[in-house]
């Protein structure tokens, strides 16, 4: 496993990891229109979180064998290589990425009331800020119930016309909501995605006692047996070595929540 570090600016929006163009991102990625096909997937209305997870650390019996970032726990597997990113204008860690056979899956959990979830809100967010940026979305039934993809406008690196896209998922968790943000592959292809959202729902995420407004992110750092070398990567009892693949990528961040 690689943990490596990358720079956030706020107004970062989607990344070149998520490119999908009118010419060829994958076969059946992209119809004739230029939409994203994603495979049917019908609603699951009735997801239970406690049951099927993200799960909270009052639902686990320990934290062995998790990679410990302190507000969330992340199951290993081989191949699996994490970064965390860090906002460039504060220098704190507001993401961590999970990058995997080509796909990634960025995740940030957020501090929330106990009555009031927060998904519905930031899925309205999140349509607010691609329209800015000249993009659209659409609202989906996916595994974890009410998702967006989001596609913005851009150029590919041979000057042709594409979009980027990215898959947002959520759940609303105790006290916590917990958003991943699915780029590459995974963005457009459910196959693709079932390892990333498996992933998703073997976090656990460690809300703490501080009291935090609703939207404050939970705080993230690096694991306890893991340090920095100067080239950025990290090492320790969680490192291995890089298995392909660049761990300096920006995440699909459109913006940050505050």
């Amino acid at each position: 496993m690689v943990f490596g570090f990358g720079k956030k600016n706020k107004d970062d929006s989607l990344s070149d990891q998520a490119v999908a163009t009118t010419a060829g991102a994958g076969e059946g990625a992209v119809g004739a229109d230029g939409q994203p096909v994603l495979p049917p997937n019908p609603a699951d209305t009735a997801y239970d979180r406690a049951v099927h997870g993200p799960f909270d650390v009052s639902e686990i019996t320990g934290k062995d064998g998790y990679v410990d970032l302190g507000a969330l726990l992340i199951t290993p597997r081989d191949g699996l290589q994490l970064r965390l990113e860090v906002e460039e204008s504060t220098s704190r860690v507001i993401a961590v990425t999970l990058d995997l056979d080509g796909s990634s899956l960025q995740l940030q959990a957020f501090a929330a009331s106990r009555s009031e979830p927060l998904w519905r809100d930031i899925r309205e967010q999140i349509g607010l800020s691609v329209g800015s940026q000249g993009g659209e979305i659409e609202i989906l039934d996916g595994t974890f119930g009410k998702e967006v993809l989001a596609k913005v406008p851009a150029q590919t690196a041979d000057g042709s016309r594409g979009f980027r896209v990215a898959r947002f998922i959520g759940v609303d968790g105790p006290r916590w909501f917990l958003r991943g943000v699915l780029g590459g592959d995974a963005a457009v292809n459910r196959d693709a995605a079932a390892a990333l959202e498996d992933l998703y729902r073997g976090v656990v995420v460690v809300r703490g006692e501080t009291p935090l407004p609703p939207r404050d992110l939970l705080v993230l750092r690096l694991p306890k047996d893991a340090m920095a070398s100067p080239e950025g990567m990290v090492s320790g009892d969680h490192a291995a070595p890089a298995q392909g693949g660049e761990p300096f990528r920006r995440g699909p961040e459109i913006t940050a929540i505050g």
